[in-house]
């Protein structure tokens, strides 16, 4: 075996590397002292409501796409073949069912935190509960997404460990605290452009170096490494089509429908209509970052075929083998390594601002305001931007945790998938099913949390004993479309199929989001029948999505109204249910006027201005992948 090979940057490099830095931290700048200087809640956590669609796309897209997926899946399609690209049939559904369920939802009812949901359909407690699961979601993500990447870049490069974390942390704590959403939008959107150039620059000059498109597509297929369609619906089966195209599903809904880095992203736009073309326009851009990565596989293999890096020792895991081809394949030009590396840092930053924003949002909006006497806006203002900073000084605590973690760092980005899953589950059982209770919802939250860290470090566990001696292939794998990082063990040997517990261990990680949602849903409803199911005229207005009474549409009326809801979800912002969706917000404490309603508000001499609430949290649900 060969000694860790480091190849070193040049100055040139250095110097894109801090013009990321510096571009950013001046858009975050730019966003503090100009417009309305991010002088309320409404505007620092909300950007106003005011985005339009393509920002707020490119935003969708990039705090999903974190720096663990870059180097995650090139690799995956190094190892395994092309089979993973298949995961883009998802994106279909995954997308469509937030733009035409959630998004209507979540913005009619003028929401600033997807959390004020669950109080206005279950009850406060249910809304804490599911608060306090996504900030243990996103404080134990923030700190491995930022901590993972500069480790891979210190490992083949040299690059100064703490140097990076440090400098990538601050600069990003800094641009969130002073700029707000607006500034974590539009940075974002130069951080897509700039991932996108890295990611283009090393696919180009590695296809050239290797012949052409066609030399590397011939190479692939004499490798084995071109997937046909996998029909296989054995759910133990780690990639097939049915556990990329239906898992999928589930996992995109997990991050696109009901994460509150995204909702509050849907929450900001202009329109509803721009929130929803929002989440269209995300579809293209998906696609294009799955087959950048599967490309960027390919060229690999076309480079190394079956000697892989790794396997002649220049590294020590597969997520540093892809920095090593991209200074292997650009070391002769000088500059591009430092775009990589800030194509790299584009996707840390990216998610982490996301998360510190979402957080202080539903801090603020779920623990805080409800919990203590009306503030002026001012200090409300005041205190979001301390949240957002105090979460930057937690991610970088939780940088240097990761690095005393060792082999747990993958488990504990596996968290991150374990938790998506049940959270969905909640909020599918509030919309859709009319019956369930708080009582159900808290007992179906529960029993899907422990379901998934049962699965979860269960087969953690299970394969770090399976100390068995043939081909061995631990994977780090990223879902393209969210940060999630599944650490999965492959045994390239025939063994017998798993039973009972064993095979629960050997489920899917594709399908954890889907098993522990339904976990969810089919507890809650039990529990609720059992104690007293609710009937939706006793519901807040707007609350409930009526699938399944149009899924029944064949049902006469009168069994419809017995079985489910069928209330149309209705544009209750302009009708005469306008005053109910008022007054439930006021029962959950802490409005979200428009500005129109506040200059109201105060001409009719109404004394202090509430608080607006916040409403695009870019919770970092990135990792809401399954292990």
């Amino acid at each position: 075996m060969g000694a860790v090979v480091q190849m070193h940057f040049s100055t040139v490099d250095y110097v894109i590397f801090v013009l990321l830095l510096v571009a950013s931290a001046g858009i975050g700048l730019y966003y503090a002292f100009s417009g309305g200087r991010q002088r309320t809640t409404q505007e620092f956590l909300l950007a106003d409501r005011s985005m339009r669609c393509l920002p707020v796309s490119l935003s969708l897209l990039a705090t999903f796409q974190s720096a663990v997926a870059i180097l995650g899946a090139p690799s995956e399609i190094y190892t395994h073949g092309t089979q993973y690209w298949f995961l883009g049939c998802s994106y279909f559904l995954g997308l469509l069912i937030p733009a035409h369920i959630f998004i209507p939802v979540f913005y009619r009812l003028r929401l600033s935190s997807a959390y004020q949901y669950l109080e206005l359909r279950f009850s406060k407690s249910v809304r804490i509960c599911g608060t306090l699961t996504f900030i243990f979601q996103m404080v134990i993500y923030m700190g491995v997404v930022l901590y993972a990447p500069a480790l891979a870049l210190n490992a083949v490069t040299g690059f100064d460990l703490w140097g990076a974390v440090l400098a990538i942390g601050l600069v990003c704590t800094l641009y969130t605290a002073l700029g707000g959403l607006k500034a974590v939008i539009w940075t974002d959107v130069f951080q897509t452009v700039v991932m996108f150039a890295g990611q283009l620059a090393v696919i180009i000059v590695g296809t050239h170096q290797a012949g052409g498109i066609a030399e590397v597509w011939r190479k692939a297929q004499n490798g084995s490494r071109i997937s046909g369609l996998d029909l296989n619906p054995d759910p133990l089966e780690r990639h097939t089509f049915w556990t990329l195209g239906v898992g999928g599903v589930f996992l995109m809904l997990a991050l696109y429908g009901v994460n509150q880095a995204q909702v509050q992203r849907y929450l900001c736009s202009r329109t509803e209509k721009e929130a929803i073309m929002s989440c269209y326009a995300v579809f293209p851009c998906q696609q294009i970052v799955l087959t950048l990565g599967c490309l960027m596989g390919l060229v690999m293999y076309a480079r190394y075929g079956e000697e892989s890096p790794l396997d002649q020792g220049y590294v020590k895991s597969n997520d540093q083998m892809v920095l090593y081809f991209v200074m292997d394949v650009l070391r002769d030009l000088p500059g591009l390594p430092g775009l990589f590396v800030a194509c790299l840092f584009s996707g840390a930053l990216s998610t982490i601002s996301s998360a510190f924003n979402s957080l202080a949002t539903v801090t603020m909006e779920d623990l805080i305001k409800p919990h203590v006497r009306p503030m002026t806006e001012a200090r409300a203002t005041l205190l979001s931007k301390m949240l957002a900073l105090a979460y930057g000084l937690v991610c970088l605590a939780m940088a240097y945790i990761a690095s005393l973690m060792g082999s747990v760092l993958q488990a504990a980005l596996s968290i991150f998938g374990m938790v998506g899953g049940p959270l969905l589950g909640l909020f599918c059982l509030g919309m859709f099913f009319p019956w369930a209770n708080s009582t159900g919802a808290l007992v179906g939250l529960a029993s899907g949390l422990v379901m998934a860290f049962w699965i979860g470090i269960g087969s953690f566990v299970s394969r770090m004993s399976a100390s068995v001696p043939p081909v061995i292939n631990t994977t780090v794998i990223p879902d393209l479309g969210n940060m999630t990082t599944a650490v999965m063990t492959t045994l390239i040997t025939s063994k017998p199929r798993p039973s009972g517990v064993q095979a629960l261990y050997s489920l899917s990680y594709m399908w954890y989001s889907a098993h522990n949602s339904a976990t969810v849903v089919v507890v809650g409803l039990l529990v609720s029948f059992l104690t007293g199911p609710w009937k939706e005229k006793d519901l807040n207005p707007g609350t409930i999505y009526p699938v399944l009474g149009n899924l029944l549409f064949f049902l006469p009326q009168r069994y419809r109204e017995k079985l489910c809801c069928v209330t149309p979800l209705e544009d209750n912002s302009k009708g005469p249910d306008h005053q109910h969706y008022q007054m439930a917000q006021k029962e959950s404490n802490g409005v979200a006027y428009t500005k129109e309603e506040d200059k109201l508000r105060e001409e009719e001499g109404e004394g202090e201005k509430i608080t607006a609430q916040p409403t695009c949290n870019l919770a970092h649900t990135v990792q809401e992948t399954a292990l």
